[in-house]
């Protein structure tokens, strides 16, 4: 429970009172992670659809598989994607999982932190139970004399965390809980985290984002040191691309034009050319058999992303 405050402070220190270097520029734009650095070239190979498919980092555990034991281990992880169990799998369905595969790394973070905020071990995490975790004693003074707004951040939190409890109980499960420490990767989470950059940046209180704002959140600027290139060059992007309306201030949707950008969709991208290059019938839609019949394109004598976690228990 102590290592938590540290954290705490961390958290304030870098993000709310973000103090970066003069010539650092701090970036607030979220864009998704390519699925793999390798070329998208089917006539070379299906590596990339193997790290879309599988995740990076996994995509090499399950090497020195035969075929016949990929292709058994595939079957079993095609019922996890199906997930209205109606024995297809649907571009939707594919998208979905493989936008799962491609953050294994941020579940891993949440795992990591879960054991520290359930404190009644019951496989969920109040409000109360992050609350007095995260903030603890910090709450008994009420003027604290390190700088910092316990009561203001902890409001903060309060605000993000009923957004991320979708069924409004106070109480979040796994998937919850992971919309509440990584709001930007949840649809229904956007407007919280336009909110709360906002928030950050809007330092007169007007609730939009003037030039001067927006350059002072990325900028520290010195006296003695001379402006950097890229801010002159932010300068014209405020001016030229994210003002869209010229009125000299982004209000929020110009806001979440910037700091949440429409990118092209991977993931989906994906999904219909895993979807096109095995539906041998045509229907829209997959059967456990046609994958399989393609298991060479999905995992080949590769492991799925979640490969390990199925070699150590033992759902085979």
């Amino acid at each position: 429970m102590m290592e938590i405050r540290p954290l705490l402070m961390c958290f304030a220190l870098c993000v709310v009172y973000a103090t970066s270097k003069p010539t650092e520029k701090k970036e607030r734009v979220h864009h998704d992670a390519p699925l793999s650095s390798r070329e998208h070239d089917d006539a070379q190979g299906f590596d990339y659809d193997h790290d879309a498919f599988l995740g990076q980092k996994e995509a090499k555990s399950f090497d020195e598989l035969s075929p016949e034991e990929s292709k058994r281990r595939l079957g079993v992880i095609v019922v996890k994607i199906d997930g209205d169990s109606d024995g297809f799998v649907t571009e939707v369905e594919l998208k979905a999982w493989i936008k799962k595969a491609q953050k294994k790394y941020i579940y891993e973070n949440v795992d990591r932190q879960w054991k520290d905020f359930d404190v009644n071990n019951d496989g969920m995490i109040s409000w109360e139970e992050y609350r007095n975790v995260t903030y603890g004693t910090y709450l008994d003074d009420p003027e604290p004399d390190d700088g910092y707004n316990y009561q203001h951040m902890m409001a903060r939190d309060e605000r993000r965390f009923k957004m991320a409890d979708q069924n409004g109980d106070q109480i979040a499960n796994k998937e919850e809980f992971t919309a509440f420490l990584h709001p930007e990767e949840y649809d229904h989470m956007k407007d919280i985290v336009v909110l709360e950059t906002m928030e950050d940046i809007d330092k007169n209180g007007d609730g939009f984002i003037d030039l001067n704002e927006y350059i002072g959140d990325m900028y520290n600027h010195e006296d003695e040191m001379e402006e950097p290139d890229w801010v002159a060059t932010e300068r014209e992007q405020f001016s030229e691309f994210r003002d869209k309306n010229k009125d000299g201030k982004m209000d929020r949707e110009e806001t979440m034009d910037w700091i949440l950008p429409s990118d092209y969709d991977h993931a989906e991208a994906e999904a219909k050319h895993l979807v096109y290059e095995s539906d041998s019938n045509k229907d829209g839609k997959l059967s456990k058999e046609e994958i399989l019949n393609k298991y060479d394109l999905f995992v080949g004598s590769q492991a799925t992303d979640f490969g390990e976690a199925l070699v150590r228990h033992d759902e085979f």
